[in-house]
C-alpha cells in the first residue's frame, strides 16, 4: 500500500499519514496538488493532505484543487495536535542573529505573536511545507535563518530547537483527509475514532431568493447536526459561490438522501465529497517515529 503525503520528511502531514497507515509505504510529494495527482494517476493508493487548521481555518488550496481539478472521494480524516518550534542549524551563529524565518504560510501565521515579539525585523519566506523549511535550513548552514517546524523535522534534519512551542494558541490542531480514487471503506488501525462525518458541496441557484435559508432548513427539520458551513468562490465570476457543508454522521438510507433530493428539487447542485470516519492523534502520539 502506497500513501502520498505533503513532504518532504518531517511534516505534520507525515505524522497524520503514519497515524492512519502504520504499515503503509509513505511517499513524500512537494505540493498538495501533486499528492492528489498521484492518486489519480494510480501511482499511490491514497493521499493524505491537510484541510483545516484550528487557528488559520481551511486550507484553501486543498479544497479548491479537490473541487476544481481532482474530484477524489474523501474516505477518512484525522486531527493532529500541532506544536511549532523554531529550528536552527547547529552550525549557525546563534538565535540572536536570525535574519530570516522560513516555513509554510499557515505555520508562520500560527506563530505571528512570537515572531513579532522575538524577531520583529526578521524577513519571512514561505515554503511548500514545514518539512521543506527544515530541509532548507539544513542545506544552508551559511545563512542566518531559522525554520518553523515540528520536533520530527528537527530530528530528521539534525537541527537544534532554539525555541519550543512558539504557536500563539495552545489548542492548535490541524485536520487532514484521506483521498482515494474510489469511494471505499477503510479499516484504520491505531488512532482513536472520534466521529463520523459527511461532507457535501452545495451550489445555489442564482435566481432563487432565500436559497441558503432553504438549504439549512432541509438539514434542520431532519435534526441533522451541521459541524461546518463555508463558502468558496466558484471561479466563474464575482459573487458566485458554492458551500462546503459538514454533517455529523455517515450517509444513511433516509435522512441525507432526503436532503439531497430536497435540495435538488430547489434547483441546487449537490455533491457528496465523502462520508467517512474521523480520528484523533493524541499529543503523545503525534510524533514522527
Amino acid at each position: 500500500m502506497k500513501i502520498a503525503y505533503l513532504g518532504p520528511r518531517g511534516t505534520f502531514t507525515e505524522v497524520a499519514a503514519r497515524g492512519l497507515f502504520a504499515d503503509g509505504e509513505l511517499i513524500p510529494f512537494r505540493t498538495i496538488p501533486t499528492c492528489m495527482d498521484a492518486v489519480e494517476a494510480n501511482e499511490v493508493n491514497y493521499a493524505v493532505v491537510p484541510i483545516e487548521n484550528a487557528i488559520e481555518g481551511s486550507v484553501n488550496l486543498t479544497i479548491d484543487y479537490l473541487i476544481h481539478k481532482q474530484r477524489l472521494p474523501i474516505v477518512g480524516g484525522i486531527t493532529v495536535a500541532i506544536e511549532q518550534h523554531l529550528l536552527i542549524n547547529p552550525n549557525n551563529v546563534g538565535v540572536k542573529d536570525i535574519e530570516k524565518i522560513v516555513s509554510h504560510p499557515h505555520a508562520i501565521a500560527q506563530c505571528h505573536e512570537f515572531l513579532q515579539t522575538q524577531y520583529p525585523n526578521a524577513e519571512w519566506e514561505y515554503m511548500n511545507s514545514t518539512g521543506a523549511a527544515a530541509e532548507f535550513v539544513k542545506s544552508h548552514p551559511e545563512l542566518n535563518i531559522a525554520a518553523i517546524a515540528n520536533e520530527g523535522a528537527a530530528k530528521a534534519y539534525e537541527l537544534h530547537v532554539a525555541h519550543s512551542n512558539i504557536h500563539d494558541f495552545p489548542n492548535n490542531r490541524t485536520s487532514f483527509v484521506v483521498l482515494s480514487k474510489q469511494a471505499e471503506k477503510i479499516n484504520f488501525n491505531g488512532p482513536c475514532h472520534t466521529e463520523d462525518k459527511t461532507m457535501l458541496m452545495v451550489t445555489l441557484p442564482s435566481d432563487f431568493s432565500g436559497a441558503l435559508h432553504q438549504v439549512l432548513s432541509a438539514f434542520a427539520w431532519r435534526k441533522l447536526n451541521l459541524t461546518k458551513i463555508e463558502s468558496r468562490p466558484t471561479k466563474t465570476g464575482l459573487g458566485n459561490y458554492f458551500f462546503i457543508i459538514d454533517v455529523e454522521g455517515l450517509v444513511d438510507d433516509v435522512l441525507i438522501p432526503g436532503v439531497v433530493s430536497e435540495l435538488q428539487a430547489l434547483g441546487c447542485g449537490v455533491d457528496i465529497l465523502g462520508s467517512y470516519p474521523c480520528f484523533t492523534l493524541a499529543k503523545n502520539e503525534a510524533k514522527i517515529r
